[in-house]
């Protein structure tokens, strides 16, 4: 699969490919609000909700048989560590938002995960290719402690907006606040503007 480089993305946001705060890392440091929760493959499901035409649930198979994507992206955290150039594949957020078909009264996307984490983000934010539910990482199966099977990545923004181990989205017509949001980070997470706390 060709890998598309959207690593250029800062450039609407800022100068410098590296924000404000963060240092450069070669690691991947394994961050998570509570440990790695255990899936399987046979039970697993992904669902799409809200306001939507059509509620969606893919088991691990035929999500895995919707149509990818492998990017070459920039990861921060907002720890203040960013890695470069990760290649991750994976399902567009356009893509289950088309079939889903969005509601016009749709604003805001909220992400749940098998360990209950949540995070919000507005719809707008959310309806970019770069915007990936991510299944593979550097060619290889999302490692666990790194979300897999499925996380969502987010380059425009802070990790936590990121999902781990996302299993759902619901498309929300008034916003709310996730697990992190609601402990005091920032709704926005523009790593540009150093958005780390509301």
């Amino acid at each position: 699969m060709e890998t598309t480089d959207v690593t250029d993305l800062y450039r609407e946001f800022g100068d410098e490919r590296l924000p404000p705060g963060q240092r450069e890392t070669a690691e991947f440091p394994v961050l998570s609000k509570s440990g790695t929760p255990s899936w399987d493959s046979d039970t697993w499901e992904f669902t799409v909700t809200g306001a939507v035409d059509e509620e969606l649930s893919f088991s691990w198979d035929e999500f895995r048989d919707l149509p990818s994507v492998t990017q070459r992206q920039d990861f921060h955290c907002v720890t203040g560590w960013s890695k470069f150039d990760c290649e991750f594949t994976g399902v567009p957020f356009p893509e289950l938002a088309e079939r889903a078909g969005v509601h016009d009264d749709a604003v805001h996307v909220m992400f749940s995960a098998l360990d209950d984490y949540t995070t919000d983000l507005p719809l707008e934010d959310c309806l970019r290719d770069e915007v990936l539910f991510a299944y593979e990482f550097d060619g290889e199966p999302l490692p666990e402690d790194h979300g897999g099977p499925l996380r969502v990545v987010t380059p425009h923004k802070y990790a936590y907006k990121g999902a781990k181990w996302v299993d759902g989205v619901e498309f929300l017509t008034e916003s709310e606040r996730g697990y992190w949001e609601r402990r005091g980070y920032s709704r926005t997470a523009n790593p540009w503007e150093e958005e780390r706390y509301s």
